[in-house]
């Protein structure tokens, strides 16, 4: 009798329930409490707000570097892990312009861009997952320390105004990238189906 030969065994794909999805969700949970913080008046409340977002937003950048040191990305940490930006900085810029911080229309931008990727995101899911780019990191990162500098009290404003301009057009050149790439995956999607 011949044995047939047999290719090397793929690994088991990563549990949904590891440490760098957790973090994720965790960063989630952690915007209702941002959100009452920044409601309440008086510098000790904005400074702990500020500890707050400070403390979400690095919980970012220690759950990747998790899942990818350790072999935990999975598809739901791909759709997640942006999710969990969006709440806390469309949060966060929301109040900003309802405490009369910030023009309306920066947040109007900023979250017209991230709900729409989102929602394209899920869109083409069937044809693939699009990963966070380097230009996304970039956006977020900029985001974070913008939000963060209008959070904190104190003459801040040409730092703020500065790192919110630049916030803003990354958000719009990465967002039109991110429709790019979308439609390219759609396009190699219904191409190999047409072929099968």
């Amino acid at each position: 009798m011949i044995s047939e030969a047999r290719g090397p065994v793929a690994p088991p794909p990563p549990s949904v329930y590891n440490a760098a999805n957790l973090l994720t969700l965790l960063r989630i949970a952690l915007v209702p409490l941002f959100a009452w913080l920044m409601w309440q008046d008086g510098t000790g409340w904005r400074l702990a707000a500020f500890a707050v977002f400070a403390a979400a937003s690095v919980t970012d950048k220690i759950d990747g570097d998790l899942a990818r040191k350790y072999g935990w990305v999975t598809d739901f940490g791909k759709i997640a892990d942006p999710i969990a930006d969006k709440a806390l900085t469309g949060a966060a810029l929301i109040i900003l312009a309802a405490l009369g911080e910030l023009w309306w229309w920066v947040p109007a931008v900023i979250l017209v861009r991230e709900i729409g990727i989102t929602l394209l995101r899920f869109a083409v899911i069937r044809y693939g997952v699009i990963p966070a780019s380097k230009g996304g990191k970039l956006k977020t990162m900029l985001q974070v320390f913008a939000i963060g500098f209008y959070i904190l009290p104190g003459p801040l404003d040409p730092v703020r105004w500065a790192l919110m301009g630049a916030a803003v057009v990354v958000t719009v050149v990465t967002g039109v990238d991110y429709v790019v790439r979308a439609w390219r995956l759609r396009a190699a999607g219904r191409g190999t189906r047409t072929v099968a």
